[in-house]
């Protein structure tokens, strides 16, 4: 075991855990910030996605010796009351159907616009290639992503 202080949306968080330990356990069980979620433990799914230092990675493969003090954000901290433009943009289009791959579309979406804040169609496809949704929501995604992109600009 090893003491961990983190930089988790914008507070420093104690941990003292085994410095192989993912960062999807770190955040889940130690932090009890659940809205990252388990999908397949293989960083295939996107489930897990939070941002490293603004950039969009998968948690259940980055271990939390390996974080060091950058900044980590999850879906909790994206926005405090839920009003990021990418998250208005989810609920105006109605993308979830299931929501459990949602946290992790989101904040590969707000990753993309951040950096690339005009994305074109397959600007969009390819940043979100990889997020899983299995409930087949692609089309909704891309648009919310779309609507987000222009409220933003």
């Amino acid at each position: 075991m090893a003491k961990f202080s983190l930089n988790i949306n914008g507070k420093t968080q104690e941990v003292d855990v085994d410095p192989n330990t993912p960062m999807l356990w770190v955040l889940r069980d130690h932090l009890k910030l659940v809205g990252t979620k388990y999908g397949c433990g293989i960083s295939q799914c996107g489930s897990c996605t939070i941002h490293l230092s603004g950039i969009a990675v998968r948690a259940c493969m980055l271990t939390v010796s390996a974080v060091g003090n950058q900044e980590v954000t999850t879906i909790e901290g994206l926005s405090e009351n839920g009003d990021h433009p990418v998250q208005k943009a989810w609920l105006e289009v109605d993308v979830p159907q299931c929501g459990y791959c949602q946290a992790g579309q989101i904040m590969t979406a707000a990753a993309l616009l951040e950096k690339n804040p005009n994305p074109s169609d397959s600007e969009i496809e390819m940043a979100m290639n990889g997020n899983i949704c299995r409930c087949g929501t692609y089309v909704r995604i891309k648009k919310a992503v779309k609507m987000a992109a222009n409220s933003e600009s």
